[in-house]
């Protein structure tokens, strides 16, 4: 199974993403990456790296592996935690980056919990949500859950690790079966983590 890292950062990216993006996508990379890290600040992943290597690696599978030219969809997967996780707001993105940009960004966001809807309850409509997503979106997303579950035998809460194993199985899975290099991807996932299976707990955020 094969993981990605984005330790290198965005100026060692950008020079290997010349054989497969032309001058005018990566300069529009450039602005989305610039504002990303604007946004997300010193913010970290669960295991201390810089949450914009997260972002960076989805955006690498996006382009290294699925072959995706369309500089939308790489924009979209750099800004894809923006609204949920920052101050920052869906129009801003969209006057920013364009209506299809923050159209594939809303659909990659978790809204707010429904008055009486438990953080599970909230979290699997959104997943189950996805599944009439535009494809650009769900390629971000599973670009997304890739980057987050990759190496989940080191994530330092053994409650995620039990609790994100069977949502991706159930949610994400089914989602990766539209693209031939994402189903391939997560069935050699499912084999290296088969032993966290048991449960059908969602995970918590």
């Amino acid at each position: 199974m094969r993981t990605f890292t984005a330790r290198e950062g965005w100026p060692a990216l950008r020079a290997a993403w010349a054989a497969h993006l032309g001058p005018a996508e990566l300069e529009a990379l450039d602005e989305t990456v610039v504002f990303a890290g604007h946004w997300h600040g010193d913010q970290t992943r669960p295991a201390g790296e810089p949450y914009v290597e997260h972002l960076l690696e989805a955006t690498r599978v996006l382009v290294e592996e699925v072959g995706v030219t369309d500089v939308d969809v790489p924009r979209a997967a750099v800004l894809h935690d923006v609204v949920e996780d920052t101050a920052c707001t869906l129009a801003e993105v969209r006057d920013r980056f364009g209506g299809r940009v923050a159209v594939l960004v809303d659909w990659v966001t978790k809204p707010p919990r429904g008055e009486g809807q438990s953080r599970e309850e909230a979290r699997a409509a959104y997943l189950e949500r996805l599944d009439g997503a535009p494809d650009e979106a769900v390629l971000v997303k599973l670009a997304d859950r890739l980057s987050n579950v990759q190496r989940l035998g080191t994530h330092p809460r053994p409650e995620k690790r039990r609790g994100y194993y069977p949502e991706t199985v159930r949610f994400v899975v089914p989602l990766a079966e539209r693209h031939p290099w994402f189903r391939d991807w997560f069935g050699a996932w499912r084999a290296e983590f088969g032993h966290l299976d048991g449960t059908a707990t969602v995970a918590r955020d």
